[in-house]
């Protein structure tokens, strides 16, 4: 006898729409490094400039991928919601990953800020559970949103006096 099969609603909000800044504007940044090393390349060895123009054209395209369509995808696919049983994430972009986090094994909620999303007014809620998975992050969300968040979840948290282990 087959169990029914059990589907998971997607969660219901979305990362703040300056997220899609934030990730643009992180993968510009990771490329820096390889267009850096492809012009101290085009210096150092002056012999190889077939090479080098194939490996610039093949670096364009992927930034080009990384920086103009993956950021988007990504906001398109991120959701989030916190309910009163538990915290639920969908994440990824190539590869997507859902998560269900039990509100009685949430141990901490935290509120990161890294320098770019100080910058555009944004921040990421880590909510460390008993859970070999690792900690849930939702990323991108506006301050003011995420503040919320934190209070809401240790709110309801502490009426959840589970075992958290």
């Amino acid at each position: 006898m087959s169990q029914p099969r059990m589907i998971m609603a997607d969660p219901a909000w979305r990362p703040s729409p300056k997220a899609r800044l934030l990730w643009t504007v992180q993968a510009a940044l990771a490329w820096t490094i390889p267009f850096a090393a492809q012009i101290v390349w085009a210096v150092v060895d002056a012999t190889g400039r077939g090479w080098q123009l194939g490996v610039l054209l093949v670096t364009l395209a992927a930034a080009a991928v990384t920086i103009g369509i993956v950021p988007w995808w990504r906001y398109a696919v991120h959701r989030w919601e916190v309910t009163d049983e538990a915290v639920y994430t969908r994440v990824g972009w190539l590869s997507q990953q859902y998560r269900v986090a039990p509100i009685s094994r949430v141990q901490t909620v935290d509120t990161e800020r890294g320098p770019l999303e100080r910058l555009l007014g944004l921040a990421t809620v880590t909510v460390t559970t008993a859970s070999s998975a690792g900690a849930v992050r939702i990323s991108a969300l506006d301050l003011a949103v995420a503040e919320v968040t934190v209070t809401r979840l240790t709110r309801i948290a502490a009426q959840h006096r589970g075992d958290a282990t």
